[in-house]
């Protein structure tokens, strides 16, 4: 499929919906995925891709998935013909996020005590110091690339504290989680499968020597998590060694992905929308608001996974178990019988219930620690340089389950 935006009252719109295919976008997609979602929305909005598989783009059904006991998180089904026996399957079988109970109540409880309020109240300070010297050290009115230079510096060094990695060991952190994340999109081709196995083989193995030597010395469980993590909790519920290592991989992945891409994905939103960014830069206290809908506007995660494990009802039609359900995350969020007006961004939306981060018992584990560090990154970012301004068009980041930018190039002053 090959072709611009269409209108959704166009003649042709609805033969176009039904043609449509997460594997084979047109060319404008990574620009404007809206676009397609509000024809699909109109015209398909329980769009079927292939037999057995069924694609949401409507809030009230999104919503009503994430809720039923019955849409299955566990990819096991869905990933072993994708990946086979390789460390890729492995990992995305094991991690917190594609699992059911009791491994994802198990493994949510520990994650869920390592994250508590009082913890990520410990981190603000380190937090706003981070934020502070990387601002400092793009000052002097020089272009900067806000993604490189600032938002993905940003969670690998939370993550980071929050694992004490040592910093001089950071380096790789970053490229892996790329690679293993991007093995995710629909239609992954061999290049992309072979660098996210061998990122998985080599944090493994770097893990593997952490934990190793965090054995040996642990930290404080009240501020690493990586030590409270291999402890347990005090009613001897632990981890084993395969679900430990993996699990630090998700915590990594998941804070670093999800961040970096809403605060270069909510920078670059405000840049387009000046007078939204004016209105924060004069009403500071309205950051929280904002954050939300950054992540409402600009979906960081702009798809998500379930199968159903019984029949269900969805959108006014029946579906048996097996049924493999894309959740239009993204295309949810710009419904308009959900959010008026949902092509304007509105840095005082309330009330404002995207499901950016999901609901219920799968919502994201830590997405509190990444509102912190959107709210601190973006809120002090405008209080310094309010004149922030682009310098030439950003890079898109051409992957269709993940929204964010390679390259956001501004000027500071």
């Amino acid at each position: 499929m090959r072709r611009a935006a269409i209108d959704p009252s166009a003649p042709e719109a609805g033969a176009f919906a039904r043609a449509f295919r997460l594997t084979d976008v047109p060319d404008d997609f990574f620009d404007d995925p809206y676009a397609y979602y509000a024809v699909l929305r109109a015209h398909d909005p329980v769009h079927e891709l292939d037999r057995g598989s069924i694609f949401l783009t409507r809030y009230e059904d999104v919503a009503a998935v994430y809720r039923d006991p019955r849409a299955s998180s566990d990819k096991k089904q869905e990933f072993k013909p994708k990946y086979g026996d390789t460390p890729l399957y492995e990992h995305h079988t094991t991690s917190l996020v594609f699992n059911d109970p009791p491994l994802h109540t198990r493994v949510r409880r520990l994650i869920m005590g390592a994250l508590n309020q009082r913890a990520i109240a410990r981190m603000e300070p380190d937090v706003v110091a981070l934020v502070d010297r990387l601002l400092d050290r793009m000052a002097g009115g020089r272009e900067v690339d806000l993604i490189a230079d600032f938002a993905a510096e940003i969670p690998v060094e939370v993550i980071g504290n929050l694992l004490d990695v040592p910093r001089a060991e950071r380096g790789p952190l970053r490229g892996w989680s790329l690679a293993i994340l991007s093995a995710l999109e629909p239609a992954p081709g061999a290049a992309l499968l072979e660098r996210g196995n061998r990122a998985v083989r080599e944090f493994l193995d770097y893990l593997e020597t952490l934990v190793a030597r965090r054995r040996q010395a642990p930290g404080d469980p009240e501020a690493d998590v990586l030590t409270r993590l291999i402890q347990g909790e005090a009613d001897g519920e632990r981890l084993t060694d395969t679900e430990l290592l993996h699990n630090c991989i998700f915590l990594l992945n998941a804070g670093h992905e999800t961040t970096t891409n809403l605060i270069g994905n909510g920078v670059e939103a405000l840049l387009r929308h000046r007078g939204e960014l004016e209105r924060l830069a004069r009403e500071p206290a309205l950051i929280a608001t904002a954050v939300e809908e950054l992540l409402r506007f600009e979906s960081p995660l702009q798809l998500n996974n379930r199968v159903t494990t019984a029949e269900m009802g969805i959108g006014g039609r029946s579906f048996p178990a097996g049924t493999f359900i894309t959740l239009g995350v993204g295309a949810a969020n710009r419904d308009p019988a959900q959010f008026p007006d949902p092509d304007r961004l509105d840095v005082g939306r309330k009330p404002n219930r995207h499901v950016a981060f999901g609901i219920g018992k799968h919502a994201c584990a830590g997405m509190n620690v990444a509102r912190l560090e959107a709210r601190i990154a973006i809120g002090r970012l405008l209080a310094r340089f309010p004149g922030i301004a682009p310098v030439s068009a950003p890079e898109r980041d051409r992957r269709v389950r993940f929204r964010g930018l390679k390259r956001l190039p501004v000027r500071l002053d």
